[in-house]
């Protein structure tokens, strides 16, 4: 026989679950304003940094582990430092968000040393910089300056998202100044794998140069807006209910306000660098096809052969794993390793889940190619040094900070030798090394 319902049982049911729901609102609600204030006073970017160049808005941080608290032994120490080249769009402390979901952290307790180039937000002046301007110049000069600073020919490159793509042209037109190359969540082949960025920024679509002329700069604004609508449910509704859920966690609603902070602090994007990028990289796909300029100059993707590690979100929306995998196959490197973890675009830094069980394999991966480039043979180095001749106790490699690029340079214009040197003034020098004038001053010093 069914069993039968009581009427009076299900009423007081549905009034004690009522009243229970009431009275957990309520709490809720109390507490909101001092979550609210929680989220306001949230911290970010914590790790202590130096800036230790600077070129127009560009500063380039060096971060302090022992002043972080860090205590790496001496001899776990990597002598080949790692240069962070993040996207022009949003600020990059989302390396760095938080103590325990900080790539930046992650590689110093490693043992390597972190630099970080934070573009800051561009002025009217400069709407008309263009990938060769942020690629042949500001990532080319901080490259040289932590190569000077560590007294390292080659240095180890990660780039995050567009400077992941900078960082593959870069590589692409320098490869002898890249150890090893890093490409986390970066947008290299389009051609219909790149999801519903891609589409919206077909040209059969979009003109990015109609932003252009109306505003001079891409606005952050519609940038973020544009982001966000990628996902409208989740960004407008699905986070916020998840918020109102989890008011009572403090810890939670810190995580909640630091990604809201970063995901409001975006930047303006510079308007010819802006087009360059999307006609060529997205709509063109010609870095893929191996056919990208920047300068005048061929990025040829077999001078990519240097090691290569790419770092994808399988649930990536804004670049999916399909927009970075197919690079392996073009580029010229033989030692390609891919890491695709179980997140998103923004989780591949964020996560807690990825600083567990993914950056100790990146770190990993860094010191082992570190270890190979120390390996190199003598003979090897000997060779190539009598062939170019370098052996000379003369030579301008023997001053700090000229290293083959600047001495190749040097050579080419007549300066073989010290004397040579010397008899050239800083502004010269810097033109014919095409260098800074404040570092061929450093070597005139030393003469």
């Amino acid at each position: 026989m069914a069993n039968s319902v009581n009427p009076f049982t299900a009423a007081l049911d549905w009034q004690r679950q009522s009243l229970e729901a009431m009275t957990e609102a309520t709490e809720r609600s109390q507490i909101a304003p001092e979550r609210i204030e929680t989220m306001e006073s949230v911290e970010v970017g914590e790790t202590p940094s130096d800036v230790v160049y600077e070129e127009n808005k560009l500063e380039l941080l060096h971060y302090d582990a022992e002043a972080a608290g860090i205590d790496v032994p001496e001899a776990d120490k990597e002598d080949i430092p790692i240069l962070i080249i993040y996207a022009l769009i949003n600020r990059p402390y989302i390396l760095d968000l938080q103590k325990e979901r900080s790539v930046v952290r992650r590689l110093l307790e490693a043992g390597h040393d972190v630099y970080l180039i934070d573009w800051n937000e561009p002025s009217r002046l400069d709407q008309h910089l263009t990938l060769d301007d942020y690629v042949n110049r500001y990532i080319e000069n901080c490259v040289d300056e932590v190569a000077d600073r560590s007294g390292q020919d080659a240095i180890n490159v990660l780039g995050y998202c567009m400077g992941g793509t900078m960082s593959a042209i870069y590589s692409a037109l320098y490869p002898e100044k890249v150890n090893a190359l890093g490409l986390m969540a970066a947008g290299l082949c389009f051609d219909q794998t790149g999801g519903v960025l891609e589409q919206w920024g077909d040209d059969e679509y979009y003109d990015s140069e109609d932003v252009v002329d109306t505003f001079g700069n891409v606005p952050a604004e519609m940038l973020d807006v544009g982001f966000a609508l990628m996902d409208p449910v989740d960004n407008y509704v699905s986070k916020y209910i998840r918020l109102a859920e989890n008011i009572e966690n403090e810890d939670f609603v810190e995580n909640f306000g630091r990604m809201e902070q970063w995901l409001s602090d975006g930047v303006d994007v510079a308007g010819e660098a802006y087009v360059e990028f999307l006609e060529k990289i997205y709509q063109n796909n010609d870095l893929y096809n191996n056919r990208l300029e920047i300068g005048g100059e061929h990025a040829d993707l077999d001078n990519i052969d240097m090691p290569v590690i790419q770092l994808m979100g399988e649930y990536d929306h804004l670049v999916p794993p399909a927009a970075s995998k197919p690079f392996n196959d073009v580029i010229g490197s033989d030692d390609v390793t891919t890491m695709e973890y179980s997140t998103g675009h923004i989780g591949l830094s964020v996560s807690s889940s990825t600083h567990e069980n993914l950056w100790p394999d990146v770190c990993d991966w860094y010191e082992e190619r570190n270890r190979q480039a120390a390996s190199e043979s003598p003979e090897d180095t000997a060779e190539a040094a009598e062939e170019s001749d370098l052996g000379d106790a003369t030579g301008v490699e023997t001053v700090s900070g000229i290293g083959p690029t600047y001495a190749d340079r040097l050579r080419a214009a007549g300066i073989d030798t010290v004397d040579d040197l010397a008899g050239y003034d800083a502004a010269e020098l810097a033109d014919l090394a095409e260098t800074t004038e404040s570092r061929a001053a450093d070597w005139l010093d030393q003469l």
